[in-house]
């Protein structure tokens, strides 16, 4: 059987205080949150969640699958990092697993503190909160349709995200919230499966450092009906439903033993030399 990758020899930021953050989780059931929000069906939210915070994101209605982006709230330059993410710690996103953000930077920007799905790996090798896929788009639902279609949630990420001054060219791959997928054992094509959540089921994360968040609900909702191909639903809008924000503050003397993770700290300038050649 080969062995994972990105195995850590001294990696600090890997070994997670799991009993701080299932204290922390625990902490904010009987408070009432901060900041709460509502996502519409087919459409997309932004949001800010500051360091020390716990962000749950709510299957309200039931089953709907989320398209997930997140920033740092100082530097929107800094920013989640999916691929680097899944090497990292697998296809799919687990408790105490943590969001990377892209070079320079590459530091945890949050940890995973809960999921009431708690999929597993199934039979299929499928596994829920996807790192796999990433987010449909107007661009390849015209190739496989030919029409014009708004409704993508790379669109509602674009429309969430207007008002905080960042633009499509912001917007990267993302998590896939509540949604199943695997690879095909005999092509590895790409597979998704009906979104297991029930109502009231949640994914939790803690924010490492500032953050700027947003999501779409996508407009596939529940993954239970094809949008592409012969057999695709004429209205998908049956399958779709909101999902809940909610933002926590735990007690600050939960927090007296962490700090904010800082950037990497590589300065080895990739070979360059910043010395001159008349030196």
């Amino acid at each position: 059987m080969p062995k994972p990758l990105y195995e850590a020899s001294s990696a600090k930021a890997l070994n997670v205080n799991q009993a701080l953050y299932q204290q922390l989780s625990a902490s904010i059931q009987k408070q009432n949150p901060e900041i709460e929000l509502i996502v519409p069906p087919r459409s997309g939210k932004s949001w800010r969640v500051k360091a020390g915070q716990l962000c749950r994101i709510s299957t309200i209605d039931g089953p709907q699958v989320v398209d997930f982006n997140m920033w740092s709230g100082q530097n929107p330059r800094e920013r989640f990092w999916a691929s680097r993410t899944r090497q990292m710690h697998g296809a799919h996103m687990r408790v105490f697993d943590r969001f990377w953000s892209c070079l320079p930077y590459f530091r945890p920007m949050a940890t995973v503190t809960a999921d009431t799905v708690n999929y597993g790996i199934d039979a299929e090798g499928a596994g829920c909160h996807d790192l796999l896929g990433t987010r449909c788009d107007p661009y390849v639902h015209k190739i496989l349709t030919g029409e014009d279609l708004d409704r993508c949630c790379h669109s509602n990420l674009v429309r969430a995200v207007a008002a905080e001054r960042l633009t499509e060219m912001d917007i990267h791959d993302v998590l896939n919230i509540f949604q199943v997928t695997g690879l095909t054992a005999d092509t590895h094509e790409y597979f998704v499966k009906p979104c297991p959540a029930k109502k009231g089921d949640y994914f939790e994360f803690f924010a490492e450092i500032d953050l700027l968040c947003a999501l779409s609900t996508c407009p596939h909702g529940d993954m239970s009906k094809p949008i592409w191909g012969s057999d695709a639903i004429t209205d998908p809008t049956s399958i779709c439903r909101p999902i809940g924000i909610q933002v926590y503050s735990p007690d600050v003397e939960q927090l007296k033993n962490w700090q904010p993770p800082s950037p990497a700290e590589y300065r080895g300038l990739h070979g360059m030399s910043l010395t001159s050649e008349n030196e």
